[in-house]
């Protein structure tokens, strides 16, 4: 079953500011192909990941103000990819809705719960102290991973619970986040033959 709105659920976006420029194409009825460069490697590296690991195709081109910091075109990037999954998911007929995955990297375990919703929220909860601070990458910091699921979830109007188990490498904590919360969008955003229309009693997500 595939949406009337939008069949082929595949969306492209374009966003310029004076901090970042940002161009996305993604297909969530893809097989994980990506080509990314965002100009912050470990970005490139997570984005890699969310799209292998959950069966969206993506291509992102970003540059930004990055000598100064990461954070605007990470948040760039991050508004754009939220923006454009709300509008390859056009009218959201026939989804799953609700997808829920554990996923290990090494010694960091991590559970991302995921509600195609049309109510934006995040809750990001367990990452050890410090973990904020710490500097993956070069010039990633550590609050930027619950920062991104942030700008994704609101743009997206996805509900998302994110959940450190454990772990002590921060490398390993934030792509553990990173994969669970893309096998849980999997789930969700995955089309369901036994779902008859929109799959929530008000009619609408």
């Amino acid at each position: 079953m595939t949406t009337p709105a939008n069949p082929a659920r595949t969306a492209r976006r374009v966003r310029s500011t004076s901090e970042s420029t940002v161009e996305l194409e993604l297909n969530l009825d893809g097989t994980g192909v990506s080509r990314i460069d965002t100009s912050v490697p470990f970005f490139d590296h997570m984005l890699t990941a969310f799209a292998k690991h959950s069966l969206t195709d993506l291509t992102v081109r970003a540059s930004g103000d990055t000598h100064i910091d990461a954070h605007h075109t990470v948040e760039d990037v991050s508004i754009v990819l939220g923006q454009a999954i709300l509008e390859a998911l056009g009218d959201k007929a026939g989804i799953s809705r609700y997808g829920d995955a554990l996923v290990p990297l090494d010694e960091a375990l991590a559970q991302a719960v995921v509600d195609i919703s049309g109510r934006p929220y995040l809750v990001h909860e367990g990452e050890p102290v410090g973990f904020e601070q710490h500097l993956i990458g070069g010039h990633f910091t550590g609050s930027l991973v619950r920062h991104s699921f942030e700008a994704i979830a609101f743009n997206a109007a996805l509900t998302v619970h994110v959940r450190v188990i454990g772990g002590r490498d921060p490398h390993h904590i934030a792509e553990a986040e990173y994969k669970a919360f893309a096998r849980a969008f999997r789930q969700a955003k995955a089309l369901d033959p036994l779902v008859d229309g929109i799959p929530s009693t008000k009619g609408a997500l």
